[in-house]
């Protein structure tokens, strides 16, 4: 999810939650303790030089039972972090601390933010020897004909 449409979402709710990949929630009493742009520049195994940006949350909790953050304060926390780092309309990573520091992507499901698995790859398959996945067809789709050689057809 991009940071344009975190934000417009978050204009229309009167509470923000944010539910993890194992359907466990962040609890209700969160802090944002950092928004920042990160920028990674790297080469992947086929040689190629890369750059990603992203816009970055942190998400934080402390023993601060009281706190919740409302939507237009988190508004406002972006609007002047846009002002004061010039972020960019980036996809939003968020970091949350569970038995390590998880990084996430955001997506909007059921009228709530749901934090979404990273997944890592191989950004050269062509140029590392990655086979490219096959496609599977059963046996039972494939008509009659389709694979039918005969004497004389020259597909022997």
């Amino acid at each position: 999810m991009k940071l344009s449409e975190f934000k417009n979402i978050l204009k229309d709710q009167s509470m923000i939650s944010f539910r993890l990949p194992n359907g466990q929630y962040v609890p209700a009493h969160f802090h944002v303790t950092e928004v920042g742009q990160i920028s990674k520049h790297f080469i992947d195994c086929g040689g190629t030089v890369r750059t990603e940006n992203r816009v970055n949350f942190q998400l934080w909790e402390a023993n601060d039972y009281d706190h919740r953050l409302h939507p237009e304060k988190l508004v406002s926390i972006i609007e002047l972090s846009e002002r004061t780092l010039q972020l960019n309309d980036e996809e939003i990573e968020v970091e949350y601390q569970g038995e390590t520091i998880g990084k996430y992507g955001i997506d909007w499901v059921n009228n709530e933010f749901v934090l979404t698995s990273l997944v890592t790859d191989c950004l050269a398959k062509d140029k590392c020897g990655v086979p490219q996945e096959k496609v599977k067809k059963s046996l039972a789709t494939l008509s009659k004909n389709e694979n039918k050689c005969v004497p004389g057809s020259g597909c022997c």
